[in-house]
């Protein structure tokens, strides 16, 4: 079962309204809609544009600028591991790749990023939008085969 809505242009208007109408409201705007749906739908640009009073390719040359934005929804699982170099230093780039590895022909999106501000507890990723430090080989197969992010969190 998936932990995102169905698309619903009605329910996005809904997940648009609090953000008001200013144009520097589209990046939250469609950070929002990501959240909720699990990625920005192709009529999400005509709605966005209409609320910020933009064109919709100002909508779409953000969405297109920022590789964060999807255009269809993840196939399942999304796993972003910090590729920055206080990641690395303890063994983020092996982890990647041991996580890609893991991944491969399943339901999980592994994707590198840089830099999720979480260096003191690095090896960092971001697993469904939950922050997991202090990552290793056991607990990534664990992320990576389903197991819940507080299954696998270090204690404090």
């Amino acid at each position: 079962m998936s932990r995102f809505t169905a698309w619903d242009s009605g329910e996005a208007r809904a997940v648009l309204r609090p953000h008001g109408g200013a144009p520097d409201a589209v990046l939250p705007m469609l950070q929002a809609l990501q959240a909720r749906f699990g990625f920005v739908h192709a009529e999400a640009v005509a709605l966005v544009a209409e609320a910020v009073n933009l064109s919709r390719a100002e909508v779409h040359g953000t969405i297109s600028f920022y590789h964060d934005f999807r255009s269809s929804p993840p196939a399942g699982r999304v796993i972003r591991l910090c590729a920055a170099e206080a990641c690395q230093a303890v063994g983020g780039a092996a982890l990647l790749a041991a996580a890609r590895v893991l991944a491969d022909g399943g339901d999980v999106v592994v994707e590198a990023v840089y830099c999720l501000g979480n260096c003191a507890l690095g090896p960092a990723a971001l697993v469904d939008g939950a922050l997991v430090g202090h990552l290793d080989a056991e607990r990534l197969a664990a992320l990576v085969q389903g197991c819940a992010v507080a299954a696998v969190q270090v204690p404090r």
